[in-house]
């Protein structure tokens, strides 16, 4: 019994160490998305569903929740967003060519509809970004105009 209390009082030091140490936040300037959307003029209600529901993870800006400050779940996040980004990043869209957007956009189309973005992992605590249909359509349609934007870019041989 003194070693498994032993055992967990190390744990707790540990853990309580462990809180002062956090990964880099992703806290960029909304000026970063401001490119992306010029260049993809969404209407009015898809801007705000793509604050609401997009930003955090695939942009240079991310509203932290309070439990961010919790390590090691800080790092879990850290790991969610730099992911995102990787796959789909709207602050750095300048540097893309035609092909890689219109691209984004067919895989942003895709995995709207089949209901993989939003991650459930995140509307489990983002309940704002839980997609109404009406919502997933309206993404949806903005995204297919903007491939047809695309489309009809003159693409580098």
């Amino acid at each position: 019994m003194k070693l498994l209390k032993k055992i967990l009082l190390v744990l707790l030091v540990l853990f309580v160490i462990a809180q002062f140490f956090g990964p880099e936040k992703n806290e960029g300037d909304m000026a970063s998305v401001e490119p992306f959307l010029a260049e993809t003029n969404p209407p009015a209600n898809v801007k705000a569903i793509l604050e609401e529901t997009c930003y955090d993870c695939h942009s240079d800006v991310t509203r932290y929740p309070w439990y961010n400050s919790i390590t090691p779940v800080n790092y879990w996040l850290a790991a969610h967003i730099k992911d995102g980004k990787k796959h789909f990043n709207v602050s750095n869209w300048i540097g893309n060519s035609v092909k890689r957007k219109d691209h984004k956009f067919e895989e942003l189309i895709e995995m709207v509809e089949d209901k993989s973005m939003p991650l459930k992992s995140y509307t489990i605590t983002h309940s704002e970004a839980n997609l109404s249909e009406d919502q997933i359509k309206a993404v949806i349609d903005w995204a297919k105009l903007v491939r047809v934007k695309y489309s009809m870019m003159p693409q580098p041989e």
